[in-house]
């Protein structure tokens, strides 16, 4: 007894100087977090190349490189490390080489990263490589002028340009410019290389649209057959760009394609919504590839369709599943698709029969992407993370067993982190609807203990809260300060069926107001933790509209963080890139449905504004202009709330410099405490 009684002595002992070395998460922590990339497999299955990238605070800006790990988790090395970063490591087929990204460039390298070889020398440069399966052509898109056929043009072209002392755009059409690029005049074109030749075809010559599309395709959309012979692309043809989200999927084949001539090209997507990722199976039969039904619908269901290469028939296999496909992949035999989706706070791993469209969840409380599949489809190769873990490359074989951690580029940093994993909870929602929400506990929690609450409030309006290390918007930084974090996924949230996602639109701050306020009353009610004279909110996006909403319309908080986000529906309308989404969210042009634009818009509801505000918003962001905030600011400020505008002129929809996100943090962190009531 004696001896388990000492036993347990140390065991505390040891827990408890454990606990007293360990601290909370801080942001220079979160910005020393080496970020797992691209994660690539060899042809043959014993090798994996990923990218990792890290930021340097006092330089301001991030570096990436690529480093390899053998496929059973041993041997961990660098495979490009200098001073330029390297990326989108592609391993060459029937080759022992590497391909890689340098400089706007192709080059390549042997697997110890030695003898490197530039492979393309445009002056437009070369991106996004794809290999044929006997390694002799590639794939790659590049930036030119539709009318030019050489390389000389472009570069004439960019020097009159540049010489031009009438510094002026001219504008002839939508989208002139998206999310945070001026568009300009050039397109993205897809191009095939003759490897030994050094001869390359511009596939889209004097294409007016850009390969990949500019918007809502996916990392996957443009391939080679298995046999090279043909070739399956991603591309947005219609007319008015700024309102269509009519993707679709067309095929080349090779065999037609000459030098300086325009190689034809057939369609065989349905038409309407939005086609892209088509990928060949591995028997050269079919060509997969994911397609939403409803045309202008930018978060419709992604049904998985097959298309017979033979027949030239078109199935989908998912029609009995409420489910939206994310990234899918091949079994070696053709006979099954991997892929992830959104279930929940997860992005888990399922795998479907193309035959008789059986479906197989294979694990579920993970958060996954980038995936891989073995040459002999035993083992699943990709990206999962946790609110307590940033990426890593993981395995799992493909009957759902074994789930395993292959990098811990982090590991060092994390052990001396306290943080708290993710809980959820379930409350009503309007209309009796189930909503579940994501709790964290702040480090070293005591149950006996009150603490303020930070409540978060999504963007999208369609995405979710799930359980994943966010950079930007990180819950455990959130809970450092020694808050309890909620965070809910109420209409509009993916991974709780079409409909539920479906419920936002044309209803911005109806039911899902309802369902966000009642997760909030809920949380109050139940978790006794939780000080109820101290509570949060913060937004971004339309998280940053629901902050406005909340402005006009409750005063259940301390204080409030409105980050990006949309105050004016109708100006928006007018500054906003993507039309398709304000026209399918709100039911057509502000001319055409003003009345619910006016229902909907927190700028009409000012007078009621009383609670304490901080607005940030960046000067290149397209999505949500930045007159949404000078807008903002400018009703606070006159009808006297207690408000706060941050302006960052060089960032976008996201905060993504080093120095810039510690200032954001800290600023957030400083208005929470100056609204909090002490006892």
């Amino acid at each position: 007894m004696k001896k388990i009684f000492t036993s347990i002595l140390l065991l505390t002992i040891t827990f408890s100087l454990t606990a007293q070395t360990k601290r909370a998460i801080t942001v220079d922590d979160l910005w020393a977090m080496k970020r797992v990339g691209a994660v690539e497999l060899s042809n043959d299955g014993k090798l994996i190349a990923f990218t990792v990238t890290e930021y340097s605070m006092e330089e301001n800006k991030g570096q990436t490189d690529i480093w390899l790990i053998n496929s059973d988790g041993t041997n961990i090395r660098v495979l490009k490390d200098s001073p330029q970063t390297e990326s989108q490591p592609k391993f060459i087929p029937n080759s022992s080489r590497i391909s890689y990204a340098k400089g706007g460039q192709i080059w390549t390298c042997d697997p110890d990263g030695a003898n490197d070889e530039q492979l393309t020398d445009l002056y437009s440069g070369a991106s996004g490589v794809r290999w044929s399966a006997d390694g002799k052509k590639i794939l790659f898109v590049s930036s030119i002028y539709p009318e030019c056929i050489t390389q000389e043009c472009v570069k004439n072209k960019d020097e009159a340009k540049a010489a031009n002392t009438v510094q002026v755009e001219v504008f002839t059409e939508l989208m002139y410019r998206h999310w945070n690029d001026w568009r300009g005049e050039k397109r993205s074109h897809l191009f095939l290389m003759d490897v030994a030749g050094k001869k390359y075809y511009d596939l889209t010559l004097m294409s007016a649209f850009d390969v990949p599309p500019i918007a809502l395709g996916s990392a996957n959309d443009y391939n080679f057959s298995p046999d090279g012979i043909e070739i399956a692309f991603t591309m947005n043809t219609s007319k008015m760009l700024a309102a269509s989200t009519n993707n679709d999927v067309f095929v080349i084949n090779t065999t037609d394609i000459k030098e300086n001539q325009i190689t034809p090209y057939k369609k065989i997507s349905p038409g309407g919504g939005n086609d892209n990722q088509p990928v060949y199976s591995p028997n050269g039969k079919f060509i997969a590839f994911t397609s939403m039904e409803r045309a202008g619908f930018e978060a419709d269901k992604q049904r998985l369709m097959i298309y017979n290469r033979n027949s030239k028939e078109i199935k989908s296999v998912s029609d009995n599943l409420d489910i939206s496909f994310g990234q899918i992949i091949w079994s070696p035999d053709s006979k099954f698709i991997y892929y992830n989706a959104a279930n929940e706070v997860y992005n888990p791993i399922y795998k479907i029969d193309i035959t008789n469209g059986k479906n197989l969840l294979l694990k579920k409380e993970i958060v996954s992407s980038d995936l891989n599949i073995s040459p002999n489809g035993k083992n699943l190769f990709f990206k999962n993370q946790r609110s307590t873990l940033p990426y890593e490359v993981f395995s799992i074989s493909t009957d759902g067993k074994n789930l395993t951690q292959l990098t811990r580029s982090n590991q060092k940093l994390l052990s001396g982190l306290e943080m708290n994993g993710i809980e959820t909870f379930w409350s009503d929602g309007a209309e009796g609807a189930k909503v579940q929400s994501i709790l964290v506990k702040p480090p070293f929690f005591d149950e006996n203990k009150k603490y303020p609450l930070t409540f978060l409030i999504h963007g999208g309006p369609q995405g979710n809260w799930n359980d994943d290390f966010h950079y930007r918007w990180n819950l455990q930084m959130f809970a450092s300060k020694g808050h309890v974090v909620i965070a809910v996924n109420p209409r509009g949230s993916t991974g709780y069926g079409q409909k539920f996602t479906d419920e936002i639109s044309r209803d911005w701050g109806g039911k899902v107001y309802v369902d966000l306020m009642n997760a909030y009353d809920y949380a109050i009610e139940n978790f006794k933790f939780i000080d109820s004279k101290n509570t949060f909110a913060a937004g971004a996006s339309y998280g940053g509209y629901m902050i406005n909403w909340i402005e006009g319309n409750t005063d259940r908080f301390n204080a409030l963080v409105c980050h990006d986000g949309v105050y004016n529906l109708e100006s928006m309308y007018g500054t906003t890139e993507e039309l398709w989404f304000p026209e399918w969210e709100n039911g057509g042009t502000p001319w055409e449905n003003n009345e619910l634009y006016e229902k909907w818009s927190p700028s009409n509801f000012v007078k009621n504004f009383r609670t304490p505000m901080l607005v940030i918003h960046g000067g290149k962001d397209f999505r949500v202009p930045e007159s949404q905030a000078f807008e903002l600011f400018t009703a606070l400020q006159r009808v006297g709330v207690e408000s706060k505008f941050i302006y960052f002129p060089e960032e976008t929809h996201f905060v993504l410099k080093p120095q810039n996100a510690k200032f954001w943090w800290n600023s957030v962190f400083e208005w929470y405490d100056k609204y909090y009531v002490s006892d």
